[in-house]
């Protein structure tokens, strides 16, 4: 019975032991990726002068006349030398890569923001003051020049190749280490962050922490495949969640600030929404897919396209818009002044429209686009009634003139004033919010709510478009059966 026992915990031995040789021939062997590349990345180091906030006495004091007194010297040292400010210099790492031989590098606009120098240190220990060639703010990329010639430069992939749980590495410089190289897979492709919508993320789990941004995301064929950019974080540490900028949207990025020194972005102008699977429905679609047009701005290119408020842009140039998060990049790299060809769901049924691609105005220009225009010149005075919304769960009264002008609403739409219980208490619709629509038809005012609230088919969703401080958004609300 003891050799029986023994016999087969060796047999379980042996074969615990040969597990991990197997899954160790399994794994990629990094060494050659990184001989042949790492020469190209480079660590990025910035100096920043501040001038402190003045000291001294306070407003309306003058220093007194204590030139022979015992108290000068000590009134002086505590008073007036704190009103002679000295000027410090704050620093800042990250790392970038070379792309060129003749010296371009390529990095993220926040690893240089504000800088008052920017330091470039190459592989060999050679150091280089970098020339700030331009930055973009919308995609947190910057272009370096430095005085340098026959440099290792990289050699840039396709990310749209990429894979996920494809195997990735990056080489950079976290809290100052140089030429550290961490891997890891690809966690998901086409990623949107808050304030980055003209970025589709590659998310990996490569260890990436401060110093890291700028640096470059290969895959096994030695390419570069992507810039590491941010990471998830609530230490300020690595947790496993990292995205990188796909380079060809850097490539491209970079291209028009070295010939121009901006950047150009297609345009619809539009303001968009995901859909939900409530949406969907009350829009007579299938499933939940596409960008829901919550918003067309005045004389954009969609609005000359015919494109209305309630469309859902399921494809843009042939290509499937999954998410509404995928629209932004699509229409953003497509040349300006190109035709489009825009596939919508409206009213149920599917139709094709063609526009013409603009230019991304600045934040400055985007902030003067007011609400667009609707039906009517004046608006409607309709009497508050109480029992407007009871059927969806809410009270509803016309919109006071103060709400019209500081929300910037054209005529019609009922201001929610009281949420009475579900669907609309559940839905997410909130006191103060003014629906404009529904189901992708302007409301009039309180009588023509409650007409067409009591003419809505039971057991399905409809479709609300509510103006509230932080701009528009469609509301799913089911409606319930009739009593």
């Amino acid at each position: 019975m003891l050799q029986t026992v023994y016999a087969r915990a060796l047999a379980l031995a042996i074969c615990l032991l040969a597990v991990p040789a197997t899954a160790v021939a399994e794994l990629p062997d990094f060494t050659d990726l990184v001989e042949e590349q790492y020469r190209s990345v480079v660590n990025i180091s910035t100096s920043r002068e501040i001038e402190p906030q003045r000291g001294g006495l306070p407003p309306g004091f003058d220093m007194p006349e204590l030139e022979d007194s015992p108290f000068g010297d000590l009134f002086r040292k505590f008073f007036g030398e704190r009103a002679q400010p000295r000027s410090r210099d704050t620093a800042s790492l990250g790392s970038g890569f070379i792309i060129s031989s003749d010296g371009y590098v390529l990095t993220n606009g926040h690893v240089v923001a504000e800088a008052d120098e920017i330091m470039v240190r190459l592989h060999d220990r050679r150091q280089f003051e970098a020339e700030l060639i331009g930055t973009d703010r919308r995609s947190d990329v910057a272009l370096l020049k430095i005085d340098a010639e026959g440099l290792p430069a990289v050699t840039v992939g396709d990310p749209d190749d990429l894979e996920v749980g494809e195997w990735v590495l990056a080489i950079g410089s976290p809290f100052g280490f140089d030429h550290s190289v961490t891997a890891g897979i690809v966690s998901a492709k086409g990623r949107s962050l808050p304030n980055d919508n003209y970025v589709p993320f590659i998310q990996t789990d490569v260890a990436i922490n401060p110093g890291n941004s700028g640096g470059p995301l290969f895959n096994l064929d030695g390419e570069v495949v992507g810039v590491n950019a941010q990471i998830f974080s609530r230490t300020g540490g690595f947790m496993g969640l990292s995205f990188a900028i796909p380079i060809d949207v850097a490539v491209d990025v970079a291209d028009q600030l070295r010939e121009t020194g901006k950047v150009a972005r297609g345009w619809l102008g539009v303001v968009i929404q995901e859909v939900t699977r409530d949406l969907a429905q009350s829009f007579g679609m299938e499933r939940a897919r596409g960008a829901l047009v919550a918003r067309v701005l005045p004389d954009s290119p969609a609005a000359k396209a015919g494109l209305r408020v309630g469309d859902v842009i399921v494809g843009f140039n042939g290509d499937e818009v999954p998410r509404s998060s995928a629209l932004p990049p699509m229409v953003g790299q497509t040349p300006i002044g190109s035709k489009a060809e825009l596939d919508i769901v409206r009213d149920g049924q599917r139709m094709t429209l063609r526009v013409t691609i603009g230019r991304l105005p600045g934040e400055s220009e985007l902030a003067g686009y007011g609400a667009p225009d609707t039906d009517g010149d004046e608006d409607p005075q309709s009497a508050p009634r109480e029992d407007a919304g009871e059927r969806l769960g809410m009270r509803v009264a016309p919109v006071s003139d103060a709400l019209r002008e500081q929300r910037d609403l054209g005529p019609g739409g009922v201001e929610v004033v009281e949420l009475l219980s579900t669907p609309a208490a559940g839905s997410g619709l909130r006191q103060g919010d003014v629906i404009v629509m529904m189901n992708s038809r302007p409301i009039e005012g309180v009588e023509d709510f409650a007409r067409r609230v009591a003419e809505l088919p039971g057991g399905r969703s409809v479709a609300l478009l509510v103006e509230r401080d932080s701009g528009p958004q469609f509301i799913a609300i089911e409606v319930p059966e009739a009593e």
